[in-house]
């Protein structure tokens, strides 16, 4: 939903609430930059096992460690299965495996999202006049969100590749696939080459503009729209939290599953999917559209919304 009104309404308190000017947002995009690396690293912490649970749920139908077990018995049945059986196999450290390349891609990822998302939107707004504003409102900060999201997702993808396969990588320490961040991606360069550290980046940028496009989009529009004559309550900045956080990962859960999938074709002989409409077509045909639902959100969406909103609220 769009602001629909006169470009010069409000102006006095718009510019007082919420400077527009290209060099103002140069001028706070470092603080941004690190006050958004400091909290999302933290955040991403808290929540690593629940992250890793729903990465396993996601991606199980296509990991060799797993489907590779002819009697099935690996197969995870959800989240608290996960948690029990990897703690009593494995360990307790073993919940947080793959959090390391998770921070290191978190600290520019969430850095550069809610820096980004600013500076696009304040350059879009600008290059319109003061009597067309083409790029306003909702289009205005839906396309800044995107473009934002998917800048930061190019930057960092060798590391978001690694997070997932490493994530995946199940087992004690003898029978995984990979030791480490370095080794995951010199075993992929020398079997893939550069396509394989980037492989399944197309379906990624889908699923990141709907995601990206609704979390901040969708926030900062709702924000704009109940926030014209004062500021925000902290009440409704949590609510409104809670509803974008919500929606963003339920409209791209379908995308995100798909792109996880692909992630973990990299660097095996014989991949699954030969394309990213191949594994939508191979797993509605197989997994049936369960697959592409919110399985594992129905146990993991609530914590991972209440401490991401809270993070997102902040902002």
């Amino acid at each position: 939903m769009g602001i629909q009104e006169d470009p010069g309404a409000h102006s006095s308190n718009r510019n007082r609430r919420n400077p527009s000017s290209l060099p103002q947002t140069l001028k706070h995009f470092h603080r941004d930059l690190l006050a958004g690396a400091v909290m999302g690293g933290v955040v991403h912490t808290i929540v690593a096992p629940i992250e890793r649970a729903k990465l396993l749920l996601q991606t199980q139908e296509s990991n060799i460690a797993i489907v590779g077990d002819s009697s099935g018995k690996r197969r995870f049945k959800g989240m608290f299965d996960f948690i029990h059986r990897t703690v009593r196999e494995e360990g307790v450290l073993s919940l947080w495996r793959g959090n390391g390349s998770s921070v290191l891609r978190y600290y520019p990822s969430v850095a550069l999202n809610f820096s980004l998302k600013d500076l696009y939107r304040n350059i879009l707004r600008n290059s319109s006049s003061q009597e067309n504003h083409v790029f306003s409102g909702a289009l205005a900060n839906f396309i800044a969100g995107s473009a934002a999201g998917c800048t930061a997702l190019i930057v960092v993808y060798p590391l978001d590749i690694a997070h997932t396969r490493l994530a995946a990588d199940i087992g004690k320490k003898e029978a995984r696939q990979f030791r480490g961040i370095h080794h995951f991606l010199t075993t992929v360069q020398r079997k893939d080459g550069v396509r394989g550290i980037y492989r399944g980046l197309p379906a990624s940028l889908h699923g990141v503009i709907v995601h990206r496009g609704l979390y901040f989009g969708g926030f900062d529009t709702v924000k704009e729209v109940l926030s014209e004559d004062k500021e925000l309550a902290l009440w409704k900045r949590w609510v409104l939290a809670q509803g974008v956080t919500t929606s963003a990962g339920l409209a791209s859960y379908p995308l995100d599953t798909v792109r996880r999938r692909i992630m973990m074709q990299s660097g095996i002989e014989h991949p699954m999917y030969s394309s990213t409409l191949d594994c939508w077509k191979k797993i509605y045909r197989v997994e049936g559209l369960a697959s592409f639902t919110v399985v594992p959100f129905r146990i993991c969406l609530g914590v991972l919304v209440l401490l991401r909103s809270w993070f997102f609220m902040m902002r």
